[in-house]
């Protein structure tokens, strides 16, 4: 990663981008109680207080798939992220969140070269990104069964997938309601959000905050 006067690289911008999804999907499974609250540390970064699960198997598995993850968002050959919800009694969707990923792959011709946005002006976007998914928990509604979460990534075709992955299907949410968040962008990775979460008559359509 370069410097923040220097702008950022495509390898920076990789690393960028993949620390944000180490710390959104940290904060998805905080603020929707998918973890127990006592298995979470706080910490500090972007200028913020944020959450980190404790728990070393929950650790392990994203600390891999956010290594994974930085190595296709630096080939600029994954699409998106999706972090599923899922109820434990009978499997249903609950919530849907998910992550479009574009890539600007002219970035690829001159991979060392730096672009003009700050590291600063971009950690200030997925500050406010961060926030917003805090802040989602005004509308969304409560999570009243033990639930599970997977994570779905999207990657160009013939793209070599880690043996322990499988292929699996989109996991729609039948009758859903759909709030779009915040994006953010290095210059070079440009991610948009969006969360869809089953739909129930007493809820209106809420915008985000």
């Amino acid at each position: 990663m370069t410097s923040a006067l220097s702008g950022i690289t495509l390898r920076g911008s990789a690393e960028l981008v993949a620390e944000f999804f180490t710390f959104g999907i940290n904060s998805i499974l905080y603020q929707r109680g998918i973890y127990p609250p006592e298995t979470f540390s706080r910490v500090s970064h972007y200028d913020m207080s944020l959450q980190l699960n404790t728990d070393p198997k929950l650790k392990n598995f994203l600390s891999s798939v956010a290594s994974q993850l930085k190595e296709w968002l630096y080939e600029c050959t994954v699409q998106k992220l999706v972090l599923v919800i899922t109820g434990l009694e009978n499997q249903e969707v609950l919530e849907r969140w998910q992550f479009d990923i574009e890539c600007d792959k002219s970035a690829k011709e001159n991979s060392s070269a730096p672009r003009n946005k700050s590291i600063k002006a971009i950690q200030d976007e997925i500050r406010s990104l961060i926030r917003q998914i805090t802040a989602t928990v005004t509308f969304l509604p409560l999570l009243e069964t033990p639930c599970s979460f997977d994570l779905l990534i999207y990657t160009e075709k013939d793209v070599l997938v880690p043996d322990k992955w499988e292929e699996c299907g989109p996991q729609i949410i039948n009758q859903s309601e759909e709030v779009r968040l915040r994006s953010f962008t290095t210059s070079i990775h440009k991610v948009n959000s969006m969360v869809a979460y089953k739909k129930t008559d007493a809820i209106e359509s809420p915008t985000a905050p």
